[in-house]
C-alpha cells in the first residue's frame, strides 16, 4: 500500500498498514517491478539506440508507458528514467543525455523548461529514522521556463519555481524562487533573472 501524508511524503506499506522494511523485501509491489523490466526492455532496444532528432518516437515510447507528454517535447536517447508513468512533461521542454530522472515518485516538469547534462532529479529517499530503513518519496516540480544547468541534484520534494536558474553542479535541498539565477552546496538564490528584449532587434539592426 501506499500512503500520503501532509508534506506529501509517500511511504510504502504492507497491506496491513506496516512499514515495509527494505533490508528483507521489495519496497515496490510486483506490478511496478514488472513494469520496469518491460521498460528497461524497451529502453535498451527502443529507445537509447534511437537517433537524436527522433523525439516524437521517444515520446511515443514514454506515452505507452504512461508518461503524461505534451508537444515538442525533447527527451534525448541518454536520459536515464526509473519509470515513465510517474512523469509529467510540459510543452517544449527539453531533456538533455546524461540526465537521470528517478522517478520513484512524481516529476513534473513544465513548459520550455530545460534540464542540462547530467543532472540527476531525484524524488526517493530513505527514512533514516525507523529501524525498517523504509522507502519515500517526495514529487519535484520544475515550473515553466525554468532551466536546471549541467550535474545539478535536486533533491526529493523540492520545487524549482517559474523561470528560476540552477547553476552547474548546484545541490538543491530547497525550494528556489521564481526568476532567480540561484547556484551552490546548497544551492541558494543570487541574483534576480533579467530577460533582456533588445536582443533579436540590436541582431536585427547590425546586420547580423
Amino acid at each position: 500500500m501506499i500512503g500520503v501524508d501532509k508534506t506529501n511524503r509517500i511511504s510504502i506499506t504492507t497491506d496491513d498498514g506496516q512499514l515495509i522494511d527494505s533490508y528483507t523485501g521489495p519496497s515496490f509491489s510486483l506490478k511496478n517491478r514488472v513494469g520496469r523490466v518491460l521498460w528497461n526492455i524497451t529502453c535498451t532496444l527502443l529507445f537509447r539506440p534511437s537517433p537524436a532528432p527522433l523525439h516524437s518516437w521517444r515520446a511515443f515510447l514514454l506515452k505507452c508507458f504512461g508518461a503524461k507528454v505534451g508537444k515538442g517535447v525533447h527527451v534525448y536517447p541518454g536520459v536515464k528514467i526509473w519509470a515513465p508513468w510517474n512523469l509529467s512533461l510540459g510543452d517544449e521542454c527539453g531533456i538533455a543525455n546524461g540526465v537521470t530522472l528517478y522517478s520513484q515518485g512524481e516529476i513534473r516538469i513544465g513548459y520550455r523548461a530545460i534540464i542540462s547534462q547530467n543532472s540527476y532529479i531525484c524524488t526517493g529517499t530513505h527514512d533514516y529514522t525507523v529501524k525498517e530503513h523504509p522507502l519515500i518519496t517526495f514529487p519535484i516540480n520544475i515550473e515553466d521556463h525554468a532551466w536546471v544547468a549541467a550535474s545539478v541534484f535536486v533533491s526529493p520534494g523540492v520545487t524549482i519555481k517559474e523561470g528560476a536558474v540552477i547553476g552547474a553542479c548546484s545541490v538543491v535541498t530547497k525550494d528556489m524562487p521564481a526568476w532567480m539565477v540561484c547556484a551552490g552546496h546548497p544551492c541558494k538564490p543570487l541574483k534576480e533573472r533579467v530577460m533582456r528584449t533588445d536582443y533579436y532587434e540590436n541582431k536585427f539592426n547590425s546586420g547580423e
